[in-house]
């Protein structure tokens, strides 16, 4: 069933929608009016039924969590009757973002994911972070799906702010994901729509994996066999699932080391994502391609395993090349 969350008019004279489609158990009507209209006795009201939310196109250039929304969609119609919940799909917070191929919002320069609760009185971008908010609110928990940006390759992994973690923890275990990092809190993450619902009580977990602008259809296959399980633990799902990966969790800010460029050139890799590495193990390039030298030399500061690296090969220095999770 789709449904349209926020609308707003466009100055060109089109409308601005943010929708989902709500996915329920075939015995589940929305209202009195539409069991009166069905004929229906047997069955039930969406109030008593848990419900996950599955959130994703935040950042225009994240296109990871499309493919999830649409493989989700796909498993669940293909067991319709093993569905006891309700399943939000929101396949693009952010329309304008995604149609543009732009980050954050067209025209106003703005990233969403600084702008929430938002608020129903302000411009037009608080007044579509606060209807996401209150639409979303409610939930039993939600997947805030992210791609990190066109310039890192992240290896599938949650993310969550120290604050939540001891609800948050249990539930990231059983999305099947490689990695849990737990980071301290920040002012900045105050506004974001992870932090917005966790502090109204609604379980967020904040996915990363894949890069911008690209499809990783492995890591998408995986977090969707991971909300799958999750569904199943919560009891929206009661069809098959996987046994989920057992996750590294890191809660020590020491446990992550940081790669940045020396210098501006580009960046050659010589390993591969997710790769153990030694200490002093080169991990790549920096090269001058006008003067055909090297500039500079990457090597692992420690012994651990790459989490992030560099996918966009042009880096200024200072660029972040990866991140190391220390054995």
């Amino acid at each position: 069933m789709i449904k349209t969350v926020a609308a707003m008019d466009l100055p060109v004279g089109e409308v601005l929608k943010i929708q989902k489609n709500r996915i329920m158990p075939d015995n589940v009507l929305e209202s009195e009016d539409d069991r009166r209209v069905t004929g229906k006795e047997n069955v039930c009201s969406p109030k008593n039924l848990k419900r996950i939310s599955v959130v994703t196109g935040i950042h225009g250039d994240e296109l990871e969590g499309q493919y999830v929304c649409y493989l989700l969609q796909k498993k669940i119609n293909e067991d319709k009757d093993k569905l006891s919940g309700i399943v939000d799909i929101y396949p693009a917070m952010n329309p304008l973002g995604i149609d543009s191929i732009t980050r954050g919002i067209p025209a106003f320069d703005l990233d969403m994911n600084r702008l929430f609760p938002g608020n129903r009185q302000g411009d037009m971008t608080e007044y579509l972070a606060s209807r996401i908010i209150n639409d979303v609110k409610g939930s039993d928990v939600c997947i805030d799906i992210h791609a990190s940006n066109i310039f890192l390759t992240e290896i599938p992994q949650i993310r969550i702010n120290e604050l939540h973690k001891e609800r948050l923890i249990p539930l990231a275990k059983e999305a099947n994901v490689d990695f849990i990092w737990v980071h301290g809190a920040s002012t900045v993450l105050e506004s974001t729509f992870a932090h917005s619902l966790n502090s109204r009580g609604v379980p967020t977990l904040v996915v990363e994996m894949g890069v911008g602008m690209r499809i990783t259809k492995n890591y998408c296959a995986q977090l969707t066999d991971g909300i799958l399980n999750l569904m199943k633990k919560t009891g929206i799902w009661q069809g098959d699932t996987i046994t989920p990966k057992e996750p590294i969790i890191s809660e020590d800010p020491d446990d992550v080391s940081y790669l940045n460029a020396a210098r501006a050139g580009v960046f050659v890799p010589e390993v591969r994502h997710w790769e153990h590495l030694k200490k002093g193990q080169l991990i790549g390039n920096i090269i001058d391609p006008l003067r055909g030298v090297a500039l500079d030399s990457i090597k692992s500061p420690v012994d651990g395993i790459l989490f992030t690296i560099r996918e966009y090969p042009i880096v200024d220095e200072g660029s972040l090349i990866g991140r190391l999770l220390r054995d």
